[in-house]
């Protein structure tokens, strides 16, 4: 009987141990496979609605504002929950700066500047095309102000840039627009 008993307790021993291990190396994975690597932009999610970054990544004509905001490091900051209203140039919109304004901007030591601009893009809230306003100001991110005007129906941006469609993110609206926003000289 003490022979029995023994080998039993040895037995349990062994498949009590493996089963820690087990579940050490799956909570181990478990935790690695959560941890992501960066912010709110490297959670991968497939079903949800996208967050405006995520809008901009996936059109083939904002290729040169996700340069920009990946350069600038605010691919995070409009990743996070929001709202946003953003006011996306498109590739072609940036092709109307003066030759080399773009490259200059995309430059290390320019960082500061192309923050300014890209965050004279962006308002903390969401502005809607249909209740926008003739003559209405909108602070934006970098402090400074934007004015819309509107003339049957069509909404414009600061008299340069006009609003060509607008897309519904998760955590805003993108204002799609055909010109740049510079922001007002410092004085």
């Amino acid at each position: 009987m003490k022979k029995i008993f023994t080998i039993t307790l040895i037995f349990l021993s062994i498949f009590l141990i493996n089963c820690t291990n087990d579940k050490t190396a799956e909570s181990g994975a478990a935790t690695d496979a959560v941890t992501p690597s960066s912010g709110q932009e490297a959670v991968q999610d497939d079903e949800s609605a996208k967050d405006v970054v995520k809008v901009a990544v996936g059109s083939k004509d904002h290729t040169t504002l996700v340069a920009a905001l990946k350069q600038a490091e605010l691919v995070t900051a409009l990743s996070n929950a929001g709202p946003f209203t953003v006011f996306a140039p498109t590739n072609a919109a940036f092709d109307k700066l003066p030759p080399g304004t773009v490259d200059e901007l995309m430059k290390d030591d320019k960082k500061a500047d192309l923050q300014n601009i890209l965050q004279y893009h962006v308002s903390v809230a969401v502005y809607k095309a249909e209740n926008m306003k003739d003559g209405q100001v909108i602070g934006q991110a970098n402090g400074d102000n934007i004015t819309l005007s509107v003339r049957d129906g069509k909404v414009m941006v600061n008299g340069t840039a006009n609003i060509v469609a607008s897309v519904q993110a998760s955590n805003g609206i993108i204002h799609i627009i055909d010109a740049v926003l510079l922001p007002p000289a410092k004085n």
